[in-house]
């Protein structure tokens, strides 16, 4: 049994011409070979951003859900913004 399944794709012209400049430089052999690299890069991506979210965005939130008095308000962001604006803009 076969391990692979072929598709047949659409691309724009210029992911296209992307695709044959990788395979014409030799960085890669085929075409398949340059859509599988750049779905393990996707696939990479996901799922680094999935732990990113499950691990410090959920561990924030916890903390925060806690102890609420360590929230800042918009109101104190934008102040504090416009001081660094500010003082970034001094002789």
């Amino acid at each position: 049994m076969r391990s692979t399944q072929q598709f047949s794709i659409t691309l724009p012209h210029e992911m296209a011409d992307a695709v044959r400049a990788k395979v014409a430089s030799g960085q890669y052999a085929t075409e398949s070979e340059v859509i599988r690299d750049g779905l393990r890069v996707l696939l990479a991506r996901d799922s680094a951003v999935e732990k990113w979210l499950r691990e410090d965005v959920a561990a924030a939130y916890d903390a925060l859900e806690a102890d609420p008095t360590r929230t800042v308000s918009v109101d104190e962001i934008r102040a504090h913004l416009a001081a660094l604006h500010a003082s970034s803009n001094e002789p």
